[in-house]
Order: C-alpha cells, then sequence, then structure tokens
C-alpha cells in the first residue's frame, strides 16, 4: 500500500528551506498567481448573490457574466488550488527525503503544518469571509499526510472511489435547494450579526469543500512525486492532453447549470438539477486541472528572461497565502455593513471589483519581489511549523 522513499545521508547543516526565487520553479508559483484571479472572480460573485438581491440578474451582460462566471470559475479554481496544495506537500515530503530526514519526522511537521492551517482558516472564517479553505487544507493535510508514501496505482484508486462520493452529496444538495427554492441567505447588518452569518455559512461551505477537495488533492500528489509542474517539458504530452480536453470538459459540463443560474433555462426540474449539479462539480475536477496544465504549458515556453507580467504573476503566486487573505479583507472592507457597505445587483460590477483587487495584489506582490519580501502569512506558517530556530 505504500510508496516508500529511501531516505538519503544527511547533509550536516542542510535545510529544506525554500529554494531562492531565482531557482524556483515557474510552473506552480504562475499557476498560485493566475488562480487567484479566478478565486476573486468567485468571491465577488457570492458577494453578489449575498447582497445584491435575487440571484439572476436582469440585463443580457449580467445573464453573460454570470453563465461565463459559473462555467469557467465556480468548482473550477478551488479544484486547482487543492490540486497545487497536494503538490507542495508532495514537493516538501520528497524535498527533505532527499535531505535524509527521518519519514515519521516529516510527516509531523506536515502535520503541524495542517494544524496551523486550521487555526489560521477558522480565524480568517470567523473574521473575514465564510468561504476559506485553509481550514480545509488543514484539515485534509491532518488526515491525509500519509498518502504520500502510497503508490501511484492507490492515489489513483482512492480518487476514483471518493469522486461518487463528493458527486452524490453536491447532487442531494443541488436538489434539495431547487425544490424547496432555497439558497445562500441574504448577509445581515449588523458587525455581530455578520459574525454568527460566517460562521453558520462556514459550517456548511466546510463540509461541501471538504468534500470537494479530496480527489484533486490526491491527483496533485501524484502529480508532485512526478514534478510534472517543475519539469513540464518532460511531460508535454500529458499537459497538452489534460489541458486541452480538461478545459472543454470544464466548460460543457458547466454550461446547463450556468443557464439556469443565469435565468435562461427557467423551466429546469429538481430531477434535471440532480444530474446537472454533479456533472457541474466533476467536470469542475477537470477544469482545474486543465488550468494548471494549460499554463505549465506557458511556463515551459518561457525559457528566455522573464516579462514584467510573469515576475509580478509568480511573486503572487509565491506569496498567495499573504494575498488570498488580503482579498478577504478587501471584501470585508467593501461589502460589510459596517464598513464601505457597498450594495450592488450587478455580476458585471462584481468582475470589474475582482479583478481591480487582484491586479492590486499582483502590483503588492513584485513591489514585495523587488524589495525581496516573503509574504507575511508564509513566514507565520513556516515559524510555527518549523520553530523560530528555522
Amino acid at each position: 500500500m505504500s510508496h516508500t522513499t529511501t531516505p538519503g545521508p544527511r547533509v550536516p547543516g542542510a535545510t529544506d528551506r525554500p529554494p531562492p526565487p531565482d531557482h524556483r520553479s515557474l510552473a506552480p508559483d504562475l499557476a498560485r498567481g493566475v488562480m487567484l484571479l479566478v478565486i476573486a472572480l468567485a468571491h465577488a460573485h457570492l458577494f453578489t448573490v449575498l447582497i445584491g438581491g435575487p440571484e439572476n440578474p436582469l440585463t443580457i451582460a449580467d445573464r453573460i457574466t454570470t453563465a461565463g462566471t459559473v462555467a469557467f470559475v465556480d468548482l473550477r479554481g478551488h479544484p486547482m488550488f487543492a490540486a497545487l496544495f497536494g503538490y507542495g506537500l508532495a514537493w516538501i515530503h520528497r524535498r527533505r527525503s532527499e535531505q535524509g530526514h527521518e519519514p515519521r519526522r516529516t510527516r509531523g511537521l506536515l502535520r503541524r503544518r495542517g494544524l496551523w492551517l486550521v487555526v489560521f482558516g477558522l480565524a480568517h472564517a470567523v473574521l473575514l469571509f465564510p468561504g476559506d479553505i485553509l481550514a480545509v487544507y488543514g484539515l485534509v493535510a491532518l488526515l491525509l499526510v500519509g498518502v504520500l508514501r502510497f503508490r501511484d496505482r492507490t492515489l489513483v484508486i482512492l480518487a476514483l472511489v471518493w469522486l461518487p462520493v463528493a458527486a452524490t452529496v453536491h447532487a442531494l444538495v443541488g436538489s434539495y435547494d431547487a425544490m424547496t427554492g432555497s439558497g445562500p441567505p441574504p448577509m445581515p447588518d449588523g458587525f455581530v450579526n455578520e459574525l454568527f452569518f460566517r460562521l453558520e455559512l462556514f459550517a456548511v461551505l466546510f463540509v461541501m469543500m471538504f468534500l470537494g477537495t479530496i480527489v484533486p488533492f490526491l491527483l496533485g500528489v501524484l502529480a508532485g512525486r512526478h514534478r510534472v509542474l517543475e519539469q513540464p517539458g518532460e511531460h508535454l504530452r500529458l499537459l497538452r492532453a489534460t489541458a486541452f480536453v480538461g478545459v472543454p470538459v470544464a466548460v460543457l459540463g458547466g454550461l446547463p447549470l450556468a443557464l439556469t443560474k443565469a435565468g435562461v433555462w427557467t423551466d429546469a426540474t429538481p430531477l434535471d438539477v440532480l444530474v446537472i449539479t454533479p456533472l457541474h462539480q466533476v467536470t469542475g475536477y477537470a477544469g482545474g486541472l486543465g488550468y494548471a496544465a494549460l499554463i505549465a504549458l506557458v511556463a515551459a515556453r518561457s525559457t528566455g528572461p522573464r516579462g514584467p507580467s510573469t515576475n509580478a504573476l509568480a511573486a503572487l503566486g509565491q506569496r498567495s497565502m499573504t494575498f488570498y487573505l488580503a482579498q478577504s479583507v478587501a471584501w470585508a472592507v467593501l461589502f460589510s455593513s459596517y464598513t464601505l457597505h457597498i450594495q450592488h445587483t450587478s455580476p458585471v460590477v462584481g468582475v470589474g471589483i475582482a479583478v481591480a483587487v487582484w491586479t492590486t495584489t499582483a502590483l503588492l506582490a513584485d513591489l514585495m519581489r523587488r524589495r525581496n519580501r516573503r509574504g507575511p502569512a508564509e513566514v507565520a506558517l513556516r515559524r510555527l511549523a518549523y520553530g523560530p530556530s528555522r
């Protein structure tokens, strides 16, 4: 059942510090930077639903925007981030094995990281944003760190076994919402009311996101073990197949739900929803992996000096946790009833806000890169996981 790695000789003074920026692989950082835009679009759309009143838009532009968000963004960015999380754990596990660390100590380190991610995530959900993913990833690390030693075949089997579980739960929830006409409740006014609202919504979203994280996490571990993103030139056939099949499959699979959310398909029955909701979920896995593969293909062609846009996106990806949290600070400032309290009913406006927030974070990340500053959230997590001496 396990994939064992014989530790190499322990090199005196060797550490598993992240490599300096000039020696980092471009594709994983670039993927994280681009996917923060997808996350921003999804979160801004969520606030459009929570604050802006009826979910179905009125104008043609709003209908197109909503359909595009559902087909290209919803449950497409999250699987990619989950796969990148699994990829990162596999990278740490492999690197420490090469340095001669005992597997038991490596698993302990990864569990500490997972525990602190849960702490960060709970604080994030309570204070800023109910759709937190950090606590989800932390729990996955705590429960599933042992899969890093599983054989490739075992990882694939586990992913295939879990796939219908996640799809079934999403189907049942979607069908229930369709039958009852329920959906996310409107966000109340007031600091205390919003705090309890975030807790209630987080409890539901946490379960749904945890169920949807397992499959891409396992596939991310598999990809990380074979360095698919670090060495894209050696995996071009796999990357091309994943990109040019996965993305169209995700768009086509998300189209039926997109038409219902945009108010075009108005007579969908609960039975219809029972089919199109898991279809949207499962094809989202293909889309998230396809996005990652597409970005890796772009990175494989970037053999010359990096341009300013590439540097900014890579810098953003290197500080993805910091600026994921920074996005939530922006949402709290913009939308909370005790701050600016922006209320809008237009998905088009939501897209504009998302792009503006993401662009600002990319510029700030590039400024930090120029000044050789790491992300404060990444620094804090590393200090808590490794201890102050590391």
